[in-house]
């Protein structure tokens, strides 16, 4: 145990050395904002298709009032069943499944689009199947993909849509036959007027026109994949910002993150001020220890730091660091608070309750009981990250070492807490809680190891 520098926590500079336990946790957090981003938007987008199908379902009878409709219901019926199979199959990452049913929903919508309905009783040129639009309903595919899936795959459906498109396109082209009578029709009546004459020839598909869809259509996918990635880099960045609220959890309360989170840099000010210092640990513990493997031995401690921590925290305190078989808390950083005396001695008391509740239970189950001491002291230390290029945020000051000789002395002394007579007057000088001072017995003219001068203690046991 160091004798003046406790660390509080790691702040570092920008432009530091990343290593391996930084890019591992940076890559945890990524990965699980991305799987939760992920599930969430192929939620979404399965909701979205869900409602829009119907939509489009009620919208296609108004079209067309003709019972031959039902085969694009039951087109609308496909496509809604392979989108509950994307959202079953999404993960985060490549997947092939996943685009392969991508695929297979672009071409069942192409197919459907440019082969005419079976069940209608019309007979009209093929290329009269691009005269109806349908091209546009590919956009409500592309926007679903907004909501679920990356942005090279936003743009993969973009450039897919197009090529299939395109490709039916010619497909349709070589193989029809031109029906000449159709096209003369067309050329009597607006034989006059050669641009309006090609415009309303049934037998053309426009090329022209069909140029422009697909162009049109791989801009705005191309767009709005970028838009998709923006909101990715957005994305990784609250996911930076979540991980470092929890690390700042682990050694701060919650009311402490807040603070710290709300503000530029609070930490970097070096300054003078009166801290409580805690100081915890398990009596016993290396005797203990070797009767027990090592499995137990960390169930032990994760046990009894989980309970200790909890309590500093419920108490507005910040858990410097554990320290084997205990560990060291400060009342009053990073920010000074009105009752810092008196949470940590509030502290120390419900630690011990908790303990009580605890060795109850390890009666029952037939385990040795935990016992501790517990040193507080209040005092002058100096508060400011220390370090070049790694910094860390430091209590510096005697203040730390006289309550860690506080709590050594608990064996001496025989008792569970041992206080300085420092923070008994700060915790009347408080005025909050009182019957803090129940039970506690006086020890006067107490030499601490490391000072000149004798101090007058408390101890509770």
């Amino acid at each position: 145990m160091t004798d003046t520098t406790f660390a509080t926590q790691a702040i570092e500079r920008p432009e530091r050395h990343v290593d391996l336990a930084d890019t591992v946790a940076d890559n945890a957090y990524a990965e699980a904002a991305l799987e939760a981003h992920k599930q969430r938007g192929l939620e979404w987008a399965v909701r979205a298709r869900w409602i829009a199908m119907p939509i489009i379902g009620i919208m296609l009878v108004f079209i067309n009032p003709a019972w031959d409709v039902v085969y694009y219901h039951g087109i609308l019926v496909l496509l809604c069943a392979n989108g509950w199979m994307m959202g079953r199959m999404g993960k985060v990452g490549r997947s092939k499944a996943e685009l392969f049913l991508i695929f297979l929903d672009l071409l069942l919508m192409t197919v459907t689009m440019v082969v005419p309905n079976p069940f209608a009783p019309q007979d009209f040129p093929i290329a009269m199947q691009y005269r109806f639009d349908n091209f546009i309903y590919f956009y409500v595919i592309l926007a679903a993909g907004t909501l679920a899936y990356s942005w090279r795959t936003v743009i993969a459906i973009g450039f897919w849509s197009a090529g299939m498109w395109t490709t039916a396109l010619i497909i349709a082209w070589w193989f029809s036959s031109v029906d000449t009578a159709l096209q003369q029709a067309a050329v009597e009546l607006f034989g006059d007027n050669d641009l309006l004459a090609r415009f309303m020839d049934p037998t053309s598909f426009m090329f022209h026109l069909r140029i422009q869809e697909v162009v049109v259509f791989v801009i705005v996918a191309v767009t709005l994949g970028f838009s998709v990635r923006r909101f990715n880099a957005l994305l990784m960045n609250n996911a930076s910002l979540s991980r470092e609220r929890a690390n700042l959890s682990r050694y701060f309360s919650p009311n402490v993150v807040d603070q710290l989170s709300q503000n530029d840099d609070p930490l970097k000010q070096v300054r003078k001020q009166d801290v409580a210092v805690l100081f915890i640990d398990i009596v016993g513990f290396t005797r203990m220890a070797a009767k027990l493997d090592a499995l137990e031995v960390i169930e032990l401690l994760r046990g009894f730091h989980g309970r200790m921590e909890r309590e500093v925290f419920r108490h507005h305190g910040t858990l410097d660091k554990y320290l084997g078989d205990g560990l060291m808390a400060t009342f009053g950083t990073p920010m000074a608070g009105p009752q810092d005396a008196t949470n940590a001695l509030a502290c120390a008391r419900d630690m011990m309750e908790v303990l009580e509740q605890w060795n109850l239970e390890r009666r029952r189950k037939g385990d040795k009981e935990i016992h501790v001491g517990i040193g507080i002291h209040y005092g002058e230390t100096v508060l400011g990250d220390i370090g070049a290029n790694r910094l860390e945020y430091a209590v510096i000051g005697t203040a730390v070492n006289v309550a860690a000789r506080l709590e050594e002395m608990t064996r001496a002394l025989n008792a569970n807490i041992v206080i300085s007579e420092q923070l008994r007057f700060q915790v009347e000088a408080e005025e909050v809680e009182v019957s803090l001072f129940d039970d506690l017995v006086k020890h006067s003219d107490q030499e601490v190891r490391g000072l000149d001068q004798t101090m007058t203690l408390w101890t509770l046991s």
